[in-house]
């Protein structure tokens, strides 16, 4: 069978097991939002619970459902997750409780833990994370700088005593004209 043939034959083999398959096996995760069963039914929003200080408090804080994503971000984003519209609704039950966006985020952290912080508080050990990347790129760009103030002393010491700008022979200070045209002479005798 030449070549031709062999890929004719399996080319129609491979449409008509296409056609003849009622329907391919298709993962039931893999679309997701195709399905009218896996995207959340959202109740209706009011004004006075997707205000600046309601969405401030949720850009502070993250999705517990284990995205990384701050409230905000989750729940108008991923319309999947259930996690977020129900931390949403715990955060307007608190202020409209009264407490201050302050006391909002300390009571997530008392019953999440800290890690539902999207910034550690800068206290304690804490500290380190904030201070510890300025402090190394000081110490880099002292030892960089270093580094090339001594690599341009080193170059302006190899420099010839004599070469001035663009590596032309200067006059030395305090010699005369004869000791040059001597040191000339010497030079060239021993270049034979």
């Amino acid at each position: 069978m030449d070549r031709r043939r062999f890929f004719l034959r399996a080319g129609a083999l491979g449409a008509a097991a296409l056609v003849a398959s009622p329907a391919r096996a298709q993962d039931p995760d893999a679309d997701r939002l195709r399905m009218p069963g896996a995207v959340q039914r959202r109740t209706s929003v009011t004004d006075a619970q997707n205000d600046e200080t309601v969405k401030a408090i949720e850009r502070r804080m993250k999705c517990t459902c284990g995205c990384n994503l701050d409230i905000f971000t989750c729940r108008t984003t991923d319309f999947t997750c259930g996690t977020s519209p129900e931390l949403h609704k715990e955060v307007v039950a608190l202020l409209e409780a009264g407490n201050s966006p302050d006391d909002v985020v300390a009571a997530f952290v008392a019953k999440y833990g800290e890690e539902v912080l999207m910034a550690p508080v800068p206290e304690g050990f804490n500290l380190t994370g904030y201070l510890l990347p300025g402090a190394a790129l000081l110490v880099a760009g002292s030892i960089l700088t270093a580094v090339l103030m001594r690599r341009h002393r080193m170059a302006q010491m190899a420099e010839p005593v004599g070469a001035g700008p663009g590596g032309a022979s200067a006059p030395l200070a305090g010699v005369s004209a004869d000791e040059l045209a001597r040191l000339e002479e010497a030079l060239q005798e021993v270049e034979r």
